[in-house]
This record gives C-alpha cells, structure tokens and sequence, in this order.
C-alpha cells in the first residue's frame, strides 16, 4: 500500500508538471516559416540561448559560465569522460539529464540512446520523466521539431521517439545488460548524483562502485572505433572515499598520463581515444568576499548568510568540495559544555591568538582559556575571517565587558608572524581607548603544526577539556567544527585549534614553573 501511495504521488506530480510544461512554453502562432527558419538557425548556434528559450520554466535565472562549459565540452567531445564536479543546487541535473542531450538529439541528431543512471531505481526514472514531459508536452519542442515521442513510459524507466531515439533509465549497480544487447547501444551515459555518505567508509562498497561505472557502465558503449561515447559523471565531491573522488584520482592520473604522452615526440594521438577532463565548480569563489560562480541566481550577500547558517564542514562538503570527516581525530563525543568557574578561581588564565598573516579567506582565531588542576576551560572564543583591527577590539571589549584588568591573564599572539605590525593593531586600539592591554609576541620554537594540534586529541579524551555552556556563540561553534575537521592532509582551516593548543602549551609550562618553585622557611633545630 506505502508503494502504491508513492506512485500514485509521483503521477500526481507528474501530471502538474506536464501542464506547468504546457503553460510555459508559449509560442507565436502568427510566426512565418522564413522567420521560423532564422530564429531556429540563431538558436541552434548557442546551446545557452537553446536552453534558455525552449526551457523557460528552468531557465528563471541566467545560465551560468560553466554551464556553458559544459555543454561545449559535452558537445565537441564525440569520445569523452567528463567527471562534473560541481556544488550543491548548481543546475547540473538539468543540463547534464534533460537539456544538453535534448539538445544534441533535436538541434545536433547527434544523440541515438540515452542511458541515465541514479542513485536508486525510483530516483533515476524521475530524471528520465523530465525528459518524456519536454517532448510530449512542450509546446516551443513541438512547434520546432514536431511530435517526437512515440513509445514507452518513463515509469518503466523505457521510452523511443519516433525517430526511434532511446531513453532508458536504471537504478546505480542494477545491471545495465538490457542496453548492451539492443541493436543500437548507449552513445550518451548520465551518471548523477549517485555517491552515499551512508558507504563512504566502507571501502568495499567504494572500490565495486568504481568497478561498476568502469566495467559496467562503460562497458555498454559500442566497441567500434568510430563511435560516440559520451560519459559524464556529476555529483559534489564531499568525501575522499566517495566514489566521485575515487573517479577523480583516477582521471587525474588519465589526464597527467596523457599529457605527458604528448611531450613524447614518438606519441600519435588516436582519434578514437577517449578525451578525459575535470570540470570542478565551487558555489563561491572564495570565502572571504563570497563571490558567487553563478551571480545571476545567487549574490554574495546570499552565500554569506548560508555560510553563518551553516555548520563549517556541511558547507564546505556541501559546497566548496573539501573533504571534512566528523572526528577524524578529535571526536564529537568528547566535546563537552559545562558552565565557567569565577575567574579568580582559575589557577592561570592565557590569552592567545593565531591571527594568520594570509589576507585571503584564513581565520583571526582568539581563545581565552582557563587552567584549574587538569582541566582546561575555553572560557571566550573569536573566530573571525576578519582583519586583525576587528580582532583587536574584540579583544578590548572582553576586557571591558568582564573587567579582565582585575585578573592576572596573559596575552600572547603566534610569534612567527607577530612582527610590529601584528602587534601594533593592539596598541593602536589601546590609544583610542586610553588604556593599553599588554599583548605579547610568543616567540618560542614550535614543533610541526599538524602534530603540535594533533597532541591536543588526548587532553579531549580524558575530557580535561571543556567549552564554556554560558559562550555557545557562532565563533565557539567554528572552533569546534575546525577541531572536528581536523585531520592530516585535510583543506579545512585549523587556525582555531592551533590557538588553543598556544594557550594550553602556556598553561601547562606555567603550571609546571609553579609547581618547581620551592618555599624555604625557618630551621626548625629539633636536637634536645
């Protein structure tokens, strides 16, 4: 009964779609056949204009650059691997599954059958619908090409045009024998958003997938030298496991291999070799200015507000591609809360900063924290891409705010780039304030980073480290996403961590010192 519900919602669904389909492709029932004729020549020039007249209920927004792209690279290449890596909500699904094959079938006849692999059964024959609902009901596709569809239904996953073009849908690791023994083979395979986080560690599961798409899927391309085999794989890159990065490796090394072989004077270049590339398309440019790579749907202002919103390493899987684990190292079930001491019953506060010296997209990071027998307390924390003078006063209204100047803190910035002009920043918002808080340069020698952080992963599981209940701002929840990023070789920022592991290298020596200092009082002559 579940299952019958579902499929009927997805008739339903269908159905609406077709008519919105309907009412949206318009057209100019008075049109000669002369100006027709130019305006279909002018259109079939430029798949973006193509796209963006005979699809107007997706194309609300401006195609973007690499839209563009890739229909030229999809298109110019009759032999190609094509890996789509490409952010979340970028439109790929639409021009990879419906628009640039439409396209290649009705302005190019370069397209005889289509085979478009999903995630699951269901999901790829919902892709494959688009499709059947374009030719069957847009009125500009009709107008300009004629009746096209014939036979089949996308529910089957199965349908033919009345040229006899296929389009055939599957379900991702079904066995695709059915479009290897047809008469006509695959000529252009989608394989779209087809990656799991739930198998990404099992590594099993991974390796067969990757032997699935190049054995299986591959393998139902024509074996003839003069063949169109056109591949393309889209989905975001959000794991080192994944199947896209696993196919990506893989096209580097084709792509490293290949161009090596060019600068070998006895290489001849094939025509039926296979054209291997890489498109890979972040949401932003950077995140510094939050520039956006498709500006005519989104603005920085949006991605901005989408990062804040947004735990640090959703986002960067999500969007920008880097490969962020949840506890690597540092796990979530060691994160603890719990409220702050009085500072005055702290053994030793410390101050201390790693304010990064790169202009671009790095974090000011800032962290107070507290010392009291084992534990240590992160009492405050600053987490900004922001300028050093943004930090500074920060640090002056924490100071005023919890009247720090009656406490004995220390206040100490990385030394390797804490030259005068680091610490000037400081001073300078001292003299505006009339006061001035005694910020160091910690110039000691220090290990290698990644170690140095790496140390901190036992402090965490002995739980001797605790984040203040009372400063669960925005800023406390990047330090703790960088904590949980963190991991060797990994893209993510770790300049917070690198900061906590300053103040409590400082702590733990000044403990230390305290606990060597002797007292000598009095001889107490005990002799009789």
């Amino acid at each position: 009964m579940e299952v019958d519900r579902k499929y009927s919602k997805l008739l339903q669904d269908y159905d609406k779609h077709c008519q919105r389909v309907s009412q949206a492709t318009t057209i100019d029932i008075h049109e000669s056949a002369d100006i027709k004729r130019k305006r279909l020549q002018l259109l079939e020039k430029d798949y973006v204009k193509w796209f963006e007249y005979y699809f107007p209920n997706f194309a609300k927004k401006k195609c973007a650059w690499f839209h563009k792209q890739l229909a030229k690279i999809i298109i110019d290449n009759k032999r190609l691997r094509l890996l789509a890596e490409m952010y979340r909500s970028a439109g790929k699904s639409v021009h990879i599954d419906m628009g640039i094959p439409l396209y290649l079938y009705l302005a190019k006849n370069d397209l005889r059958f289509m085979l478009l692999i999903g995630e699951t059964e269901p999901k790829a024959k919902k892709l494959l619908s688009a499709i059947q609902a374009q030719l069957q009901f847009n009125n500009r596709i009709k107008n300009d090409y004629g009746e096209k569809f014939s036979a089949g239904n996308w529910a089957d996953g199965d349908f033919v045009t009345t040229e006899g073009v296929r389009f055939m849908s599957l379900g991702f690791g079904q066995n695709p024998r059915g479009a290897r023994e047809q008469a006509d083979r695959p000529d252009y395979i989608v394989v779209d958003d087809v990656d799991s986080k739930k198998s990404v560690n099992n590594d099993r599961i991974m390796r067969e997938s990757v032997d699935f798409i190049m054995e299986d899927v591959w393998g139902c391309f024509d074996s003839d030298e003069n063949s169109t085999e056109r591949f393309v794989y889209a989905n975001n890159n959000f794991h080192k496991n994944s199947i896209t990065n696993r196919l990506k490796e893989y096209f580097k090394q084709v792509i490293n291999g290949s161009e090596e072989d060019e600068d070998d004077e006895d290489f001849e270049f094939a025509e039926h070799d296979s054209h291997f590339e890489i498109l890979t398309v972040c949401a932003v440019k950077d995140l510094k200015d939050f520039k956006p790579e498709w500006p005519e749907k989104t603005s920085a202002e949006y991605w901005r507000r989408k990062y804040r919103k947004t735990p640090y390493r959703s986002f960067m899987r999500e969007y920008m591609h880097a490969h962020i684990q949840d506890g690597a190292i540092f796990k979530f079930e060691d994160i603890w809360h719990k409220a702050p001491l009085k500072l005055s019953q702290y053994d030793s506060l410390c101050f201390y900063g790693d304010l990064s010296y790169k202009e671009n997209a790095d974090y000011k990071a800032m962290v107070l924290v507290g010392l009291i027998g084992r534990e240590y307390h992160i009492l405050l924390t600053y987490m900004q891409q922001k300028s050093r003078t943004h930090c500074a006063k920060w640090l002056y209204d924490m100071y005023e705010r919890h009247g720090l100047d009656r406490f004995n803190i220390r206040y100490t910035i990385e030394g390797l780039f804490a030259m005068d002009e680091f610490t000037s920043d400081f001073d300078q918002e001292g003299d505006e304030r009339g006061y001035w808080i005694p910020v160091v340069a910690d110039k000691r020698t220090k290990t290698d980073k990644y170690d140095r952080i790496e140390s901190l992963s036992g402090y965490f599981e002995k739980k001797w480290v605790w984040f203040s209940s009372e400063d669960k701002t925005p800023d406390q929840q990047v330090l703790i996403d960088q904590f949980l990023a963190f991991e060797k070789g990994s893209q993510a920022h770790d300049d917070g961590p690198d900061a906590v592991h300053g103040a409590f290298k400082y702590l733990s020596q000044r403990n230390r010192n305290q606990r060597s200092t002797y007292s000598f009082g009095k001889r107490t002559d005990h002799r009789i």
